[in-house]
């Protein structure tokens, strides 16, 4: 590792080990041209997201810009530069769901969760997104949570969905 990647040692130091490790796979199987989003797929599974300082690691360990990473990062909607929780939860604010009150639900998770559409909690346990649109209208209003889709969502529900995550009993 260089000297500006030992500044970055500390939470990640372990992380950019693996991240080299995976790279220098690549590079023994051949050029590492073309394998940037790979690498960054790989990146944001091992740190769950990429951050500035290792967007310009990954930068220097494959020779091409830092403008480049970056631009690759915001360009790519399955990329996240903020950490994310455990728990991801989407809300579809397609119309079909916010015809029949999405706004009301979100608005609801943000309070119980204390923090707004497209922030996480200090915990790192929930992240919260509000989505146009998830194509499952028949099922409106939608929330989904990882890959687990509630629909028919009512404001009573909230409570329950987030309890489910957080451990406690679902039904209390």
């Amino acid at each position: 590792m260089t000297e500006k990647t030992n500044e970055l040692c500390g939470q990640v130091c372990d992380h950019l080990k693996e991240i080299d490790a995976f790279i220098d796979g690549l590079a023994q199987q051949g050029s590492l041209d073309g394998k940037l989003i790979a690498v960054l797929h790989k990146t944001q599974e091992i740190v769950g997201y990429l951050p500035n300082e290792v967007q310009a690691h990954i930068a220097r360990r494959l020779y091409i810009p830092p403008a480049k990473v970056h631009g690759v990062v915001s360009f790519y909607s399955f990329f996240s530069t903020v950490p994310k929780g455990k728990y991801v939860i989407n809300v579809c604010m397609g119309t079909a769901c916010f015809v029949v009150g999405a706004d009301a639900i979100l608005d609801e998770l943000k309070k119980t969760l204390g923090i707004e559409a497209g922030q996480t909690t200090p915990d790192r346990m929930f992240s919260l997104n509000a989505l146009r649109c998830v194509g499952a209208c028949g099922l409106a209003p939608v929330v989904a949570v990882n890959e687990k889709m509630y629909g028919k969502v009512a404001l009573s529900d909230v409570g329950r969905i987030i309890k489910e995550y957080k451990g406690g009993s679902p039904y209390e």
